[in-house]
């Protein structure tokens, strides 16, 4: 039997593939089918693969090579939008409104080969503000709720979408936020009201699978083993290069790091710094590596009374040593940065602006007293081995300089599913999170970051670190918004150079550093595909 041929054919279930896998391991010199792409990750933080819902970035780039979007950023230059569902767009605004109209391809179908429209797409858009999870957000910030949803929404015929907005919001970055956006995806709604359960438009349904248009579709999803995706035979465009993507959970850095040396994968995403330097000296294994608009945030509950106070919050920030890690933990892992706009940005201070932090323990001490705690105080830090992975040394360094001015810090570790769960119901005192910026504008961060529209617990505006840290402040709120409607570039970014300086200062988090995504592959993979979203195309990956 030709195992290379033959190893997904006869059955559908993952752990069969896997089974298929090991064999083809053993007895074919350790190739990995020319067919497919093998990767090892660590997904313990997938918890569902909801348009509406899903908020990791593990799960999120599943999505967005599984669901194609109304446009999307172009593979050389993530901030050129291109078209993908909609092959063109006409903008009309003037000083009260914005309106954008998409014209979708003719030749859209879904993976059984049903036409699939505009619709559908308009029904899924709208699905995302009325189900009200957390990505409810990327459209409740542009001022679209429940209440007029279906007049912003609209879909005249199968061929046009119609996005109406009522205040001047600039196109370039609704274009660029939202309709590249996991929430502009054009869902099946035939599968997904089969399987409606209490009215949740197939959420639970989506916990497990994918339904939707795109260049592959999602044959099996093992917590705790991995994903198996399969090319669709009914994609409207370029067929994939490769028919399968199986992507192994694999926690372990060093276990990836064996895998990838036998070449029993093709990719390792979890390889520490050591790995990746021992692995270019004494093997054939290339890397790949891009500054990511990605930061990991300490940040703190300010419905907590000792976090209320700003001067304790500035106190935290002197206890974190950037330079020490920056040249240690974090060297080739990213860059020390404590603004909340990465470096790359529009308006982002320079990367010695960003970051003015030192470890000064004589004024965190200084600060403390003055904010009543001469003694300091008992809170906890919790910190998840995936997806943050540098998030416990952090932590644990933090932990050890605070301890010098009288902070007793209890370090309390979770996986990634567990870490999101007490973020959203506001149940820490301090907290490791990371957050990418979908687009290239600043609005994007400052929307979730500073601006809170409501801070009511029962909101449950999980999708904005804002409301999840309880961090309100009326006077940043309109800050946020005069900077979104400042038509002036200059004068635009000068106001967000200000928030930045101004949030370093008072914000509820501290910024640690922004981070490098890095691969790690054998020669086989002969074309690797990705920008500085990041954004990485599977179907355009070449072996």
């Amino acid at each position: 039997m030709n195992l290379k041929r033959k190893i997904f054919k006869g059955s559908s279930s993952f752990a069969s593939a896997i089974i298929a896998f090991g064999m083809l391991v053993q007895q074919v010199a350790a190739k990995t089918p020319a067919d497919t792409l093998v990767m090892a990750w660590d997904l313990d933080a997938i918890s569902n693969f909801d348009p509406a819902q899903l908020n990791d970035r593990y799960g999120a780039e599943i999505v967005v090579n599984v669901c194609d979007n109304l446009v999307d950023s172009a593979k050389n230059d993530e901030a050129k939008i291109v078209p993908s569902l909609a092959k063109s767009w006409d903008v009309a605004s003037d000083d009260q409104s914005t309106v954008i109209i998409f014209h979708l391809r003719d030749d859209l179908k879904f993976n059984d080969g049903r036409p699939a429209g505009a619709r559908d797409l308009v029904w899924g858009m709208r699905r995302v503000v009325k189900l009200k999870l957390s990505n409810a957000a990327t459209f409740n910030e542009y001022g679209i709720t429940e209440k007029n949803v279906d007049e912003a929404f609209q879909a005249p015929d199968e061929k046009t979408v119609v996005m109406k907005f009522d205040k001047p919001y600039p196109a370039e970055l609704i274009l660029s936020n939202i309709s590249t956006n996991r929430t502009v995806a054009l869902l099946d709604r035939e599968t997904l009201m089969k399987h409606e359960q209490d009215g949740d438009m197939g959420n639970r349904y989506l916990a497990s699978h994918a339904a939707c248009v795109g260049p592959y579709q999602l044959e099996s999803w093992r917590p705790g083993e991995g994903i198996l995706l399969r090319a669709s035979s009914h994609y409207w465009g370029e067929a994939p290069k490769l028919k399968k993507i199986l992507i192994r959970h694999i926690a372990e850095p060093g276990t990836q790091r064996l895998l990838l040396e036998k070449h029993d994968i093709d990719v390792a995403r979890n390889l520490t710094p050591e790995n990746i330097a021992d692995l270019q000296a004494t093997t054939d294994i290339k890397v790949e590596k891009i500054l990511a608009p990605s930061l990991i945030v300490w940040g703190f509950n300010t419905t907590n009374p000792i976090f209320a106070n700003e001067k304790v919050r500035l106190a935290m920030r002197y206890l974190i040593d950037y330079d020490t890690l920056g040249k240690t933990l974090l060297k080739d892992v990213g860059i020390p940065r404590a603004s909340f706009v990465p470096l790359g940005n529009f308006g982002a201070l320079d990367e010695k602006e960003g970051q003015p932090f030192k470890l000064d323990l004589q004024k965190a001490k200084q600060l403390l007293t003055e904010a009543g705690y001469p003694n300091g105080f008992e809170a906890n830090i919790f910190a998840g081995k995936s997806p943050y992975p540098f998030a416990l040394p952090i932590a644990q360094s933090i932990q050890d300089n605070a301890k010098k001015v009288g902070v007793r810090f209890k370090i309390e570790h979770f996986i990634g599913t567990q870490l999101f769960s007490k973020l959203y119901a506001r149940s820490f005192d301090t907290i490791f999170i990371g957050w990418n910026n979908s687009s290239s504008d600043p609005h994007t961060m400052a929307a979730r970051f500073i601006l809170n529209p409501d801070n009511r617990f029962e909101a449950k505006n999980t999708g904005y670190p804002s409301w999840c840290h309880g961090y309100l402040d009326e006077d940043m709120n309109k800050k946020v918004k005069d900077a979104l409607f400042q038509k002036d570039p200059q004068k635009r970014a000068q106001m967000y150079a200000d928030l930045q300086r101004e949030f370093m200062q008072k914000g509820p988090y501290a910024f640690i550093y922004q981070t490098y995504n890095i691969v790690a592959m054998t020669p086989d993979v002969k074309k690797w595909v990705w920008n500085g979203a990041p954004r990485i195309f599977y179907a355009a990956i070449e072996k």
